[in-house]
């Protein structure tokens, strides 16, 4: 894989690959799953005890191959078994056996499309049958790098399994490979194992050898040929693992389509494997649902829009959006182009919308956050409206502050809520307000300063300019505006004769101190 990433561990549809391989092994429901692991030991290890608390972590020594690994694993089992034995109470004249009895399932770690009715065809057949071991094999058109299946011609037994390397010529050409997934009777796994070597061209311990050793002793080696040989591939680079990503989605998306969902654009509809999705949901192009997420009857989710854990409700739309560890209430509207980041739980009917981000934030029933708007750790009560382009300001720099807004509010443009702050039922924010304080239920929060305009400063400021010209048209040429042309004309009237600019000026003496912010010059900063 050329990876810093053990290869078991790298995922499609949701899981690395030797999730898949946990999750078709517990579908047989075993008395006991044993994982082998060797390269990058702590990784892997600690990534099947997320998948699977249960199994048992088995270390592989120094020595290589298949036939090794599981001679580890089968130790392990045995020691525990005998344990169980022991504890369970020996009666007089009883010896503790061998280990585990019965059929032992072998399955490769890097065969992420198998699944548990294959497995179960299998196990099946092995016991119809009553054979020492049952290999499950498959037929390609190219079998380079795979063992070879060599068959007794009469009865169609398995004789031995030849792997690619020290396979003659005309075995070469034999197209039924070996999968790598076996049922072994446990005595004649045990007696098997203990008689391997490493004399080949791997220099390795194969499991395969097992084979030629049940043949010897006149045990029933049989095959079955799984018709599929997309169930059987195994990954060995990222070549293959996007091919078979691309199958398992195919096969995930076909699914639901037979189970009643509409998915507008196969090809690029990405469904993780743990996904539930009820009939009558609407999946359109460039959607991707990941992890746990679930999507009730009538919701329509997409274009463009990946959700993560997310839980979407009856009849919601989610349009263009970027979802995590979220909840979506029944018949809620969210995008398009918002970001719904952990924590963010949107009531029945409410709206997340245009370019809105929210974290951490509980949004009510019929509540709004129609566009432009970060909404972090904050409550908002049911059928309140959050004016466009509010910023709840809930970090001081050291610690997370949560804003409350109450029920039936209705927020400015423009607000920012300093949290802590609350904001009470029925309450009013005025546009552009930085709310700092409290504001009671019912009242109306304002922190905006009183407007004040100065006419006339574009002609004198920015004389020239396009905004000048249009101003000077809209003035009726003189670029000054009402109240300093009804001051002109006041003072020609009264005798006093007054250049135009200077009226202006006299007009306008607040214009002559620079304003808060700007220079001597009227610039500001």
């Amino acid at each position: 894989m050329k990876s810093a990433l053990p290869k078991v561990l790298h995922p499609l549809g949701g899981k690395p690959m030797v999730g898949h391989a946990l999750a078709a092994a517990r579908e047989l429901e075993p008395v006991q799953v044993a994982v082998v692991v060797r390269h990058e030991r702590e990784l892997v290890a600690e990534a099947v005890a997320q998948l699977d608390s249960g199994a048992v972590l088995v270390d592989q020594d120094d020595i290589p191959g298949t036939g090794r690994a599981v001679q580890c694993a089968l130790a392990a089992l045995d020691s525990k078994a005998q344990a169980a034995a022991a504890a369970a109470g020996i009666a007089d004249g009883e010896v503790v056996g061998d280990g585990v009895d019965g059929p032992v399932v072998v399955v490769a770690g890097d065969v992420p499309l198998l699944d548990g009715a294959t497995l179960g065809q299998l196990l099946a057949a092995h016991h119809a049958d009553g054979n020492a071991v049952t290999i499950l094999t498959t037929e390609v058109t190219d079998a380079t790098g795979y063992g070879r299946i060599i068959r007794e011609k009469d009865t169609g037994d398995v004789l031995e399994i030849v792997e690619h390397k020290d396979a003659s010529a005309d075995q070469l050409e034999i197209r039924e490979i070996n999968s790598s997934v076996y049922v072994f009777d446990a005595a004649t796994l045990r007696r098997g194992l203990g008689g391997l070597n490493s004399k080949n061209a791997q220099g390795e311990v194969y499991l395969t050898d097992v084979v030629a050793f049940a043949r010897a002793e006149g045990l029933h080696v049989r095959a079955l040929l799984a018709d599929d040989p997309m169930l059987v591939e195994g990954v060995n680079d990222r070549v293959a693992l996007s091919v078979l990503a691309r199958e398992m989605n195919r096969r995930i998306v076909e699914e639901w389509q037979r189970a009643g969902v509409t998915v507008q654009d196969p090809a690029t509809t990405w469904i993780d494997v743990d996904v539930e999705l009820a009939p009558d949901v609407t999946l359109l192009p460039n959607t991707q649902l990941k992890g746990a997420t679930v999507v009730a009857t009538g919701a329509t989710i997409g274009p463009d829009t990946t959700l993560a854990d997310v839980e979407v409700g009856v009849g919601a739309t989610v349009i263009r959006t970027h979802g995590s560890l979220a909840v979506i209430g029944e018949g809620a509207t969210v995008g398009p182009f918002a970001y719904l980041r952990p924590g963010t739980s949107l009531g029945r009917k409410g709206k997340i919308g245009t370019f809105v981000e929210t974290k951490n934030a509980e949004i009510g029933e019929g509540s709004k956050v129609p566009h432009l708007s970060y909404v972090g750790d904050a409550t908002i009560g049911e059928h309140t409206n959050v004016g466009a382009a509010s910023v709840t300001v809930n970090y001081d720099g050291v610690h997370k502050h949560r804003t409350v807004i109450g029920s039936h509010a209705r927020t400015g443009a423009d607000n920012m809520f300093v949290a802590p702050v609350t904001v009470g039922d029925g309450a009013y924010t005025a546009a552009g307000s930085v709310i700092r304080r409290d504001v009671p239920a019912g009242a109306l929060g304002v922190t905006a300063g009183q407007q004040r305009n100065i006419e006339g400063w574009v002609a004198r400021r920015r004389p020239g300019t396009a905004a000048a010209d249009a101003a000077a048209q809209a003035n009726g040429g003189s670029g000054l505006g009402d109240q300093a042309q009804r001051q002109l004309a006041e003072q020609n009237a009264a005798g006093a004769p007054v250049a135009p600019q200077a009226a202006a000026a006299q007009a306008e003496p607040a214009d002559q101190a620079p304003v808060p912010g700007a220079d001597k010059e009227g610039k500001s900063h």
